[in-house]
């Protein structure tokens, strides 16, 4: 299986670019294509983990917040492994998505300010939420057309357009 899929991504796309795991994609720690899958399932699992353990401390909204906040940038990360930092960093400040990911940052930091410095429950939550909303959007910039659906869905159910 892993033979397979390390197959599949180092081979060059069809427009002549570097391939998806490229042994040269970023100098990244001269990692091999297994390594950064290793890396990247591991920062997600992480991730995760952080995200359901803040679960079990809901009801402490500091707690949650930086659990929570670290989960998300733990799994945003682990993306990094696959195509390398600065190819991520590319993606992520790319004219499409360029706002997209300022506002999930913004997001992130705000809730961490609520949370570690304001120390009031209802802003840390409140920022928890336009966090989760943000990194939707923030996700939905990479499937192609899904940002406008979910708009035409938004102004056909609300009367109103994100």
């Amino acid at each position: 299986m892993w033979a397979k899929l390390n197959q599949s991504m180092l081979e060059g796309n069809e427009e002549g670019g570097e391939g998806f795991l490229d042994e040269e994609s970023d100098g990244f720690c001269a990692l091999s294509a297994t390594q950064r899958m290793y890396g990247f399932a591991a920062c997600l699992l992480a991730g995760l983990v952080c995200m359901f353990l803040s679960l079990i401390v809901f009801a402490k909204p500091i707690k949650f917040a930086v659990l929570f906040t670290f989960g998300n940038l733990l799994a945003v990360g682990s993306t990094a492994f696959l195509f390398g930092p600065g190819q991520q960093m590319r993606m992520m400040f790319d004219s499409v998505r360029v706002y997209a990911t300022a506002i999930y940052l913004g997001c992130v930091v705000i809730a961490l300010i609520c949370a570690l410095w304001i120390h009031s429950k209802i802003l840390t939550i409140i920022a928890i939420i336009c966090e989760v909303c943000a990194l939707i959007w923030y996700s939905l910039s990479y499937i192609p057309f899904a940002r406008r659906i979910v708009s035409n869905l938004m102004i056909r159910l609300f009367d109103t357009e994100l």
